[in-house]
């Protein structure tokens, strides 16, 4: 046997630091997730503005904490570093889901919509490797796009407001600089529980050879599966739902930290990946490619 052909009979390893750098770099260019990415950084600026104005015209101290806001909204007057975690919280339920929706759902189908899914299956990547490296890809834009949010946050919160000692929510007080590991830890907290919306976004691609479609199904998944995780009725259901937990990184606001909804958020999280993930693996592994 040949050493050509024994090269091209090794099996071809599942990843690729080349091909998925490729994959980021042409995600990352495209105008749409360019103006996802500005709609997210542009959420932090108008949260912080309306607590300004709010608090500017004698508004009450706590600048906005009402009912049905996030715990720590009140501190945002005080310290410009709550804006970081206050944003985050006003992203999570919709906007950052759907941006992740939207590249997820993207992926696949609409490489298949303009005809390129093909070729890529054609160069030497291989269904598994390429359906991997799409999942990467989409991961990667879910820590990017959290990142944009809190580092847009921070940056508005250090104009607007003070900066200072950062008062937990069980009162006690640590420094500035173990604030802003904790704003870290949040931020990757939040990107971790993308994962589920991720892994049901590059499924529901792989079902169909429109992109639009997978798109609007996605997101309209997400919507449906948040107003039935707020249904009273559904109180048995809603742990296995995986925006149940998304909310528990405020848990890392506490001293000590409270690490249980956070484990099940990050667990749910992994399972719907395994779950979703191997159904787009069998999925497409087995689809007749002719576009």
């Amino acid at each position: 046997m040949s050493q050509a052909e024994t090269v091209s009979r090794a099996p071809r390893p599942l990843w690729s630091l080349g091909l998925l750098r490729s994959e980021i770099g042409v995600t990352f260019r495209r105008w749409r997730t360019l103006a996802l990415l500005a709609v997210l950084a542009g959420v932090p600026v108008l949260v912080g503005i309306a607590v300004k104005i709010e608090t500017g015209d004698g508004g009450p101290g706590g600048g906005g904490g009402g009912a049905g806001g996030p715990a720590f909204l009140s501190q945002i007057t005080h310290n410009g570093l709550f804006l970081v975690f206050t944003s985050l919280a006003v992203t999570l339920p919709f906007f950052l889901p759907m941006s992740v929706g939207v590249i997820a759902g993207d992926s696949l189908a609409g490489e298949a919509h303009g005809g390129t899914l093909r070729y890529l299956l054609v160069a030497p990547a291989g269904r598994t490797r390429l359906l991997l490296v799409k999942y990467a890809t989409t991961l990667t834009f879910c820590l990017v796009g959290t990142l944009v949010v809190a580092l847009s946050a921070l940056v508005t919160g250090a104009l607007l407001f003070p900066l200072g000692e950062v008062t937990l929510l069980s009162g006690t007080s640590v420094s500035f600089g173990e604030g802003l590991l904790r704003a870290l830890a949040i931020a990757v907290a939040v990107a971790l529980s993308l994962m589920g919306v991720a892994a049901v976004g590059l499924f529901v691609s792989a079902l169909t050879t429109s992109g639009i479609a997978a798109m609007a199904t996605t997101v309209g998944l997400l919507i449906t599966v948040q107003i039935l995780d707020t249904l009273p009725q559904l109180h048995a259901l809603q742990p296995y739902l995986f925006p149940h937990y998304w909310l528990s990184f405020a848990d890392l606001l506490r001293d000590p930290v409270y690490w249980d909804q956070l484990q099940k958020n990050i667990g749910l999280q992994a399972v719907y990946a395994l779950v979703f993930g191997s159904a787009a693996w069998a999925r497409f592994t087995t689809r007749d490619i002719t576009a």
